[in-house]
């Protein structure tokens, strides 16, 4: 299995990061081959609605260093994306990421039984993290990234969340949310097998 991660935290050693390090290395242990990147290293930009992806070409126009990245995306089994909460939504990185997956939806995508360009039945793993130890705060963000990935045929999808992590190492003493990070990774692998 072939499994992609997407860190969207602009630090590199934050609660999201250390909670995907976990299942990325659970994963691994179990056979994944696996690629991690820190979208905040790269040198990338949002969706410039230039509309090639649906006129031209078959994928997205811009070259930058995400153009690898969404090829690695398509060919992967799986995509991790690993983001705390700002301002009551992800990362402006992963939402800038996220803009550019508009690419993968085929032209007359609102008419198509298959609306994507990706092969089906792929898997997300979405990691959120809030500062709020509130559970009933940003319970929204999940279900609607979620939902445009299930468009563009991502099935079994998983949600780790940890309410309540604020400072760098937090996530990292809570062994309830690293358990969790580790059975994830071991049910997505024993679904592919």
């Amino acid at each position: 299995m072939k499994i992609v991660t997407l860190l969207g935290s602009p630090r590199p050693e934050g609660n999201s990061a250390a909670i995907a390090g976990r299942f990325i290395e659970t994963a691994e242990s179990l056979g994944a081959e696996t690629r991690t990147f820190a979208l905040n290293k790269l040198n990338f930009r949002g969706c410039q609605a230039c509309m090639a992806c649906k006129t031209k070409l078959d994928h997205c126009a811009l070259k930058d260093d995400l153009t690898g990245i969404l090829d690695e995306i398509r060919d992967a089994d799986a995509l991790v994306l690993a983001t705390p909460v700002y301002f009551g939504d992800i990362t402006a990185q992963m939402k800038m990421f996220i803009d550019r997956t508009y690419s993968y939806y085929v032209p007359d995508f609102l008419t198509k039984a298959i609306p994507g360009r990706l092969p089906l039945g792929k898997k997300l793993v979405f990691i959120q993290t809030q500062a709020q130890p509130g559970e009933k705060m940003f319970i929204d963000i999940y279900p609607k990234y979620e939902l445009f990935f299930q468009f563009l045929g991502f099935k079994n999808n998983q949600l780790i969340r940890a309410c309540g992590v604020n400072d760098a190492k937090d996530a990292e003493k809570r062994e309830d949310i690293m358990k969790l990070a580790e059975e994830t990774a071991r049910r997505i692998l024993e679904d592919a097998a």
